[in-house]
């Protein structure tokens, strides 16, 4: 005869053992809602995208969604945030002070041109939230904390390349940045108008890699040139 108690130690759960599993479901399907909110909202912008378009692709169940990020408001901001940390971590993996100036920002340039293409849905999404006149990004905690330690890490390779005696001295960081990012968002967003107009395939990759060595040299030619006066 089974000892009664025994039995009932073996059928109750424990909640050690439950705790991780729990733990993994629930950083699954954030991930999840996340990934399937950036395409809606790159998509069908802020207005157009549906929750219930979002909780489908997800696969999760919509009172999960809510559960985890409220509003559809909310959802927009957590991907919003989600996008540029996401590039923010990248950067960072550069490690561009183990590099001489002019190779650090080569590789700048290069991972953030590539990030852009590997990642269309990403200008679609700064689209939007121009669109939308950066009212959700204003609202992120900490956006501008998030972004000084790249205006810091330009800087100093500006500052290293001028001790060095081949960058000019007189770059603002955020600028450079801006041309940088621009280089590779205009291609990407207009890929298709600019291959009609000028009857080029510019999604081919040997057009990909031509652009992606043009905005190398034309960073480089720019920080390079003396300034005038």
């Amino acid at each position: 005869m089974s000892d009664p108690s025994s039995a009932a130690l073996a059928a109750k759960p424990t909640s050690k053992a439950d705790a991780p599993k729990r733990t993994r479901n629930s950083a699954k399907t954030k991930a999840s809602i996340l990934a399937a909110a950036r395409v809606e909202f790159a998509d069908r912008g802020f207005e157009g995208a549906r929750v219930d378009a979002i909780a489908e692709r997800a696969g999760a169940n919509k009172r999960l969604l809510y559960h985890y990020f409220g509003n559809k408001e909310d959802l927009y901001r957590a991907v919003l945030l989600d996008a540029y940390q996401e590039i923010r971590r990248g950067e960072l993996a550069l490690s561009l002070d183990q590099y001489d100036p002019a190779q650090a920002m080569d590789r700048l340039v290069r991972f953030t041109f590539r990030h852009f293409l590997a990642n269309p849905w990403f200008p679609r999404l700064l689209g939007t939230e121009n669109i939308e006149n950066a009212r959700f990004l204003k609202t992120l905690p900490n956006i501008e904390a998030l972004h000084s330690p790249l205006v810091g890490q330009i800087a100093a390779i500006i500052e290293r390349g001028n001790r060095a005696g081949i960058f000019r001295r007189d770059v603002d960081p955020v600028q450079l940045y801006i041309s940088v990012a621009a280089l590779g968002f205009f291609y990407v967003s207009n890929t298709a108008t600019l291959s009609v107009i000028f009857k080029r395939d510019l999604a081919s990759v040997a057009m990909v890699h031509e652009r992606e060595a043009h905005a190398v040299q034309m960073v480089l030619d720019y920080l390079k040139t003396k300034p005038v006066g």
